[in-house]
């Protein structure tokens, strides 16, 4: 595409370069991710239930920001799949929490490893130090306010 003067505006437009950003980054963690029979939602569902803070459904869709009919079919995916299963919540038997299985957290471990050299191809373009500053930041945007919102 030849740069005209719509071109020239978005490359200034934080919104667009985000959303390019973002759906460069979503197809290459999808590809990478693929082989292991995952997505880049359904990995980060299993890596919430991994973290080991056994988040419910409700939790899991404020943090990944989806609706939480999304994240029902991502974890009814995961549970056929014998990587996580779902418990009653101690504090609130009407809820339930995710609980990663040893095969979820095995498939994760090699999901991982999968995601981390996607992540490094697709931001070859950054050093450590910017790749670092590109963090804060995101994580500043991603969660505002006081603070990192915990699954679980």
């Amino acid at each position: 595409m030849t740069e005209t003067g719509s071109a020239r505006d978005l490359r200034d437009d934080l919104s667009f370069l985000l959303a390019r950003a973002n759906a460069l980054s979503l197809a290459s963690g999808n590809a990478a991710l693929a082989a292991h029979g995952l997505k880049v939602r359904s990995y980060s569902v299993l890596a919430l239930a991994v973290g080991g803070g056994r988040p419910s459904q409700r939790e899991i869709a404020e943090y990944l920001r989806l609706d939480p009919s999304q994240v029902v079919a991502l974890v009814d995916e995961l549970q056929r799949r014998g990587a996580i299963s779902r418990e009653s919540d101690p504090n609130d038997r009407r809820a339930n929490v995710v609980v990663a299985t040893d095969e979820g957290r095995a498939l994760f471990a090699d999901a991982e490893k999968s995601a981390r050299e996607a992540e490094r191809e697709i931001h070859a373009e950054l050093d450590d130090a910017e790749r670092d500053v590109l963090v804060r930041l995101l994580g500043r945007l991603a969660f505002p306010g006081s603070g990192e919102p915990r699954a679980g």
